[in-house]
């Protein structure tokens, strides 16, 4: 395929990821434009669910999404790619390598609320990447809300996190994410107002740039996420840079420090409501995921064989909470799960570590420390491994401190404390 073919198949392509904090709407306004888009059929299950995306067990129950998301929706001619985006900063892992696919965002403000701490976390990530921002604040039918208050808050926060004058021209919209509504002004009457989604729908299109497409022929597609089945083994989820991706093509597994192997893609899919469709091939500007690639580990790069040529790596935030985990040494060891060895605890740390990129283990005896970006972070991971069966004692969480020029630091947060006036 040539060049020209390519860049041209990418400008039909949009890849926006949907930021927020947590609770403000963000996982309900995709399930709005899932529907709207007729993505799933008038009698699939889907059509009756809510919050559709958050499709694991702990998502469910608690309420959050804690891994980011893929889907795709068609408008017009335009096939648009929504990477849904955990909102809690313990996941900010999750965030900074799926903001790498993405050339424009949506920022989901509530009305109420407004802009929170991890708002401010997820903007920051998003606007460093040179995203396209569009404003959308969300659940305007609150009674206390506030749009007014909230735009100025929401300026400020742009005045303060943008790193070019484009990123200042954002757009904002004000939608009722749960009843599927949205307009480019205030409504006079939200909820008796007949309206739908299709106004992000043509933001999107019109204010997203294309993929950009690099220089070059060869393939380049970095390894962003890693999935597994035991049907297919490891898929690798990332977009192409650059070439064109086809069943059976050889290629390259390149990290920085060279060639890893040569593998041969076994099956290319795109992502279209919640599953994922088989294709012949992919271009530049897509969102993929491709088997075949046994060893990849995120951050490296799949190359054409012959120009094997490496991205640049995904930088993330260092860990800030570590805590022990290891075998049960207590005189009820064995009464409660399956997997109660240091081996067994082990090999599913290894496993957890190729695809949840925010953590890091070390041995520690007969056990393992480990390191995350916090509670949130680690109690998911140890649920996880309680339902499968594991059994471990864990030790209390202790701050990680680092050392920088000589001297030892410690992770902060930045804290804001609303009060009544006569308490101020």
């Amino acid at each position: 395929m040539s060049s020209n073919t390519t860049t041209e198949n990418a400008a039909a392509i949009r890849n926006v990821a949907i930021i927020a904090h947590v609770d403000h709407g963000k996982t309900t306004l995709v399930d709005a434009l899932l529907k709207q888009t007729h993505t799933f059929s008038g009698h699939s299950s889907e059509m009756s669910q809510e919050l559709i995306m958050d499709s694991g067990d702990q998502e469910k129950e608690r309420g959050i999404t804690i891994t980011a998301k893929i889907t795709s929706v068609q408008y017009q001619d335009t096939r648009i790619n929504i990477i849904d985006t955990p909102g809690h900063a313990d996941f900010g892992g999750e965030v900074e390598r799926t903001l790498h696919m993405a050339d424009g965002c949506l920022l989901i403000v509530d009305a109420q609320e407004g802009p929170m701490p991890q708002t401010r976390f997820v903007l920051k990530k998003a606007l460093e990447l040179g995203l396209i921002p569009i404003v959308v604040i969300n659940k305007i039918d609150k009674p206390a809300a506030r749009i007014a208050d909230v735009e100025d808050q929401i300026a400020n926060l742009f005045l303060e996190l943008a790193v070019n004058e484009e990123q200042l021209q954002y757009h904002t919209y004000y939608a009722i994410g749960r009843d599927g509504k949205m307009w480019d002004h205030v409504p006079e009457n939200a909820e008796s107002s007949d309206a739908d989604i299709e106004p992000v729908l043509k933001a999107i299109v019109a204010h997203v740039p294309a993929p950009r497409v690099g220089s070059g022929s060869g393939l380049q597609l970095l390894v962003t996420s890693l999935e597994w089945d035991s049907y297919a083994g490891k898929y690798v989820v990332g977009r192409i840079e650059r070439g064109v991706v086809t069943t059976g093509q050889r290629v390259s597994l390149v990290s920085a420090d060279g060639v890893v192997g040569d593998y041969s893609v076994g099956v290319v899919y795109t992502f279209s409501g919640l599953g994922k469709t088989e294709v012949a091939s992919a271009g530049a500007g897509e969102i993929v995921a491709i088997t075949g690639v046994k060893d990849a580990q995120i951050g490296q790069t799949v190359t054409d064989t012959e120009t094997p040529e490496a991205l640049p790596t995904i930088e993330l935030e260092p860990p800030t909470l570590r805590m022990y985990l290891g075998p049960n040494t207590s005189p009820f060891k064995g009464k409660e799960g399956e997997f109660t060895t240091s081996r067994q605890i082990g090999d599913r740390l290894m496993r957890e570590l190729e695809t949840n990129i925010g953590l890091k283990v070390d041995q520690d005896g007969i056990g393992f420390v480990v390191q995350g970006r916090g509670e949130l972070h680690l109690s998911v991971l140890i649920e996880t491994m309680r339902r499968e069966g594991f059994e471990f004692e864990v030790g209390r969480p202790q701050v990680v401190y680092q050392e920088r020029d000589g001297e030892t630091v410690e992770p902060f947060e930045e804290v804001t404390v609303d009060v009544p006036q006569e308490h101020a």
